[in-house]
């Protein structure tokens, strides 16, 4: 007969500054799930620059995109399904709970203040330590999580999943050997770059259909990918680069680096007591003496 066991709490091994542990691994048929469904993601953002649609649809804008609203929840259904395919520990479950409650509390303190939005430096930091798996399903959690607390529900809320998924998925991609300030400033980077990222595709997914007909800054059926690409990349820039963007920027940046170094430490320190990366042994039980012998 025989038992399991694993390490006692607490007692892996400490791990190295800038370790990663993917507590929720990614294997190679997950990558190709993954990889499609990222590109169907882009698709779905981009689709009016290759398919334009016609007048009758720009017409009804809240229509026109009624396909992908409801495709996007799909694709995310597919891809979480997947990727826990293979089983997720109780501790990986616990944890995913924890951070998309910690992360969606957190966005109410910002949200509609100037573009002051604290939901994703968690998310980065998270991402980082405990890889692009974990990183991917807690940005799609805790943006779900997040907008029924603050009642931001709507047809956008899939695409912001999406959008935060990617973001916790890059996170957990980061280069591994950088540790110390280099790590933070990396982080606090990537930070900014997020922002940028979040605010550039979120507004591809409705500026087709709301910029109005006729204007400098409109959606032209007419004309071609570069253009209309030219024209977006105004758009943004007038109207959330420099002004949610950037404050959701600085957000990330002074949150990176003043909170990143403390909570890359408590991250890191719960993962080691978790012993995610402890394997599980088999020891035979031996036969204890028999009563009365």
């Amino acid at each position: 007969m025989t038992t399991t066991t694993t390490s006692p709490l607490g007692t892996a091994p400490p791990a190295r500054p800038g370790h990663r542990v993917s507590v929720l691994r990614i294997r190679l048929r997950t990558s190709v799930v993954l990889t499609l469904a990222s590109i169907a993601g882009l698709a779905m953002f981009f689709w009016p620059l290759f398919a334009p649609p016609q007048p009758a649809a720009m017409a009804h804008s809240a229509d026109a995109p009624l396909l992908f609203i409801i495709a996007m929840p799909v694709l995310l259904a597919v891809v979480l399904a997947e990727m826990s395919s293979g089983g997720i520990d109780p501790k990986v479950l616990a944890l995913l709970g924890v951070l998309s409650a910690v992360n969606a509390g957190l966005r109410p303190l910002g949200a509609g203040t100037a573009g002051i939005e604290t939901v994703f430096f968690l998310l980065v930091l998270a991402g980082r330590v405990f890889g692009p798996g974990f990183g991917f399903v807690l940005g799609a959690v805790s943006l779900f999580a997040s907008a029924l607390l603050t009642a931001g529900v709507g047809p956008w809320l899939p695409f912001q999943m999406v959008s935060s998924a990617w973001i916790g998925l890059g996170a957990g991609l980061l280069p591994k050997r950088v540790t110390g300030r280099a790590e933070i400033a990396m982080l606090a980077g990537y930070g900014v770059f997020s922002a940028y990222f979040f605010g550039f595709i979120m507004n591809m997914w409705f500026w087709p259909f709301t910029a109005g007909i006729g204007t400098q800054l409109s959606f032209d059926p007419g004309a071609s990918v570069a253009e209309n690409l030219h024209t977006f990349v105004l758009f943004t820039l007038t109207t959330s680069t420099f002004g949610w963007d950037t404050g959701r920027a600085i957000t990330n940046l002074v949150a990176i680096l003043v909170t990143g170094p403390a909570v890359l430490a408590v991250l890191r320190r719960a993962s080691r007591r978790a012993a995610f990366e402890t394997p599980v042994s088999f020891t035979p039980r031996l036969p204890g003496p028999r009563a009365g012998a």
